[in-house]
């Protein structure tokens, strides 16, 4: 899993790559929680999202938003994260020149960042939706979503309680030419405690079926530690 370090646009963002080993594999970028409330990318969630997706022969990279970590820069406020996301995926793409396609995964404020990021890229067609604060930030730029995905939240969010995000998702389906899909996992709060694998499982489940049943492709070893944040 080789450490990565590209640039941004308010200094050198630090991250972990994953190549694929497949020719014209899609890219995935996974976008970690909020920084001003632990977010980083060795969260666990991000953690199993990495490999979920390398297991499937994408070529993966999470990273560090500006502040974060090695990240140069300081927060701001979802403008500059987004760009700090364009970088990643212009990174991504720059080392994977035949990729044929992308994918967007975000937790919480990454969600956010993420969904921003589809409507600004087409070459981005599928997306995962973790615990999106859709009472916090706001969604409506989603008119209409391009692309299909999968929104995933917990029934015991006290965060971004579930009927904010019922509302948007509900919405989405209206819209034609796409499928919007929702999970709930039962017992999970805004963080998934003891609830990430049955989150990972179900993610799992949507992108074997959007991708069709891809084989499964050994990884390097998990060696570093996920945070629980």
């Amino acid at each position: 899993m080789p450490e990565v370090m590209f640039n941004g646009p308010a200094g050198r963002i630090e991250g972990r790559f994953h190549p694929s080993t497949v020719r014209g594999a899609p890219i995935a970028i996974i976008l970690h929680p909020h920084p001003q409330f632990g977010g980083t990318m060795n969260n666990q969630i991000v953690y199993n999202l990495y490999y979920a997706f390398a297991e499937r022969g994408f070529a993966v990279l999470r990273f560090n938003f500006r502040g974060v970590g090695r990240s140069q820069g300081s927060f701001d406020h979802g403008q500059g994260e987004l760009s700090d996301a364009a970088a990643a995926l212009d990174w991504a793409q720059s080392v994977n020149p035949e990729a044929r396609a992308c994918w967007i995964a975000g937790i919480s404020f990454g969600s956010w960042i993420g969904m921003q990021l589809l409507m600004r890229r087409p070459e981005i067609e599928g997306f995962i939706s973790i615990a999106p604060p859709a009472n916090r930030f706001d969604f409506s730029f989603l008119a209409p979503c391009p692309s299909s995905g999968l929104f995933v939240h917990g029934d015991q969010d006290r965060v971004a309680p579930l009927k904010e995000v019922t509302a948007l998702i509900e919405k989405l389906k209206t819209q034609k030419g796409i499928l919007i899909e929702h999970a709930v996992i039962p017992g999970a709060n805004h963080f998934f405690e003891n609830r990430v694998e049955p989150l990972i499982e179900e993610v799992g489940i949507y992108l074997d079926r959007r991708l069709g049943n891809p084989p499964r492709l050994p990884t390097p070893t998990r060696s570093d530690v996920a945070e629980k944040r």
